[in-house]
């Protein structure tokens, strides 16, 4: 006696890791406000911490006061309370000069962390450090006064020591800071050749 066999198809969904996004010296400024949108447009989750508690800075020198005035740790600390309601998921770590130096220690001492994306700054590494095939990206310019090239080539040997898979991109004539549009720094040419690049390396890891 023949009958009809029904079948089950299972369907899984993939869901994308969040991306903390960090941004520079000088604050949570509009243009970063534009990369996490450019980010979500593309379907991605994106959390934008203010650091500085809505103070935000229009020269270096502003922004360097507000960074001492808070004080390293204490930014540190900001960022981690702002990844821990997430981190579980397994973040995406990024950021912007100084806040990619936060990005970076937060991405090496988090063993849940599926990527780090770095713009136009990097961090020491401490002793020890180890993390396991941790995807990197960094986009630089070239030359950066703020991340000579001695200093990016023992920093990209002491990631591969740790651990870490890493691409550098380099944009020769950008300033530092040359995806804020608002900024002298400004390159628009490197700007949306970074972030095409950038959106190629979140959809992998995340």
């Amino acid at each position: 006696m023949g009958g009809a066999r029904s079948t089950h198809q299972e369907v899984t969904t993939v869901s994308r890791s969040p991306i903390l996004l960090l941004h520079s010296l000088y604050g949570l400024r509009p243009a970063v406000h534009a990369a996490a949108d450019r980010l979500r447009a593309a379907g991605h989750e994106v959390l934008v911490p203010d650091l500085y508690e809505g103070r935000t800075a229009d020269t270096a020198e502003e922004g360097m006061a507000l960074k001492e005035e808070t004080g390293g740790d204490e930014l540190l600390k900001r960022a981690v309370r702002a990844a821990a309601p997430v981190s579980d998921r397994g973040l995406v770590y990024a950021g912007f000069s100084l806040g990619g130096s936060i990005a970076q220690n937060l991405a090496l001492a988090d063993d849940k962390a599926r990527g780090l994306l770095l713009l136009h700054g990097t961090s020491d590494i401490a002793d020890g450090t180890t993390t396991d095939e941790l995807p990197v990206q960094l986009h630089v310019a070239d030359p950066d006064p703020f991340e000579p090239h001695d200093w990016l080539n023992a920093w990209y040997l002491r990631m591969g020591r740790a651990g870490a898979d890493v691409e550098v991109f380099r944009y020769p004539g950008a300033g530092h800071l040359y995806t804020d549009p608002e900024l002298p720094d400004y390159d628009e040419e490197a700007a949306e050749a970074t972030w095409r690049v950038a959106l190629g390396f979140l959809d992998e890891v995340g």
